[in-house]
């Protein structure tokens, strides 16, 4: 986490050396898990056919009433494995849902901060 005056922002990691192509969809559970302030959750996108087109990739968390806290992701990612790390340092502890959606795939998890 990179934390700049009063702003913080999302790294996503990605390597692609050495590294072998994911063959489906996956979310993990973000570790670590219960978390306070910052957790990294992991994720993967297949090889489709041939190519490495990927697609576009949406990862939101929502509280627990359902009302969308912050979108982590939207943008366009091609086939492999990612991360990124969620900082909740503004929010209250509770549970807390994480969806991934790519095309027609979508995933959720749960996750805690605690205070």
């Amino acid at each position: 986490m990179t934390k700049l005056n009063k702003f913080s922002f999302e790294k996503e990691f990605f390597n692609k050396s050495n590294t072998k192509l994911p063959t489906k969809f996956s979310l993990e559970q973000n570790y670590p898990n219960p978390f306070n302030p910052s957790t990294k959750i992991k994720y993967a996108i297949p090889l489709f056919g041939r190519d490495e087109r990927g697609g576009l990739v949406t990862m939101k968390v929502y509280d627990i009433l359902g009302k969308e806290v912050v979108t982590l992701v939207n943008e366009y990612k091609q086939t492999g494995k990612y991360e990124v790390e969620f900082d909740a340092e503004k929010l209250s502890s509770g549970v807390y849902f994480y969806t991934l959606s790519i095309d027609e795939y979508l995933a959720s998890q749960k996750m805690i901060l605690l205070k």
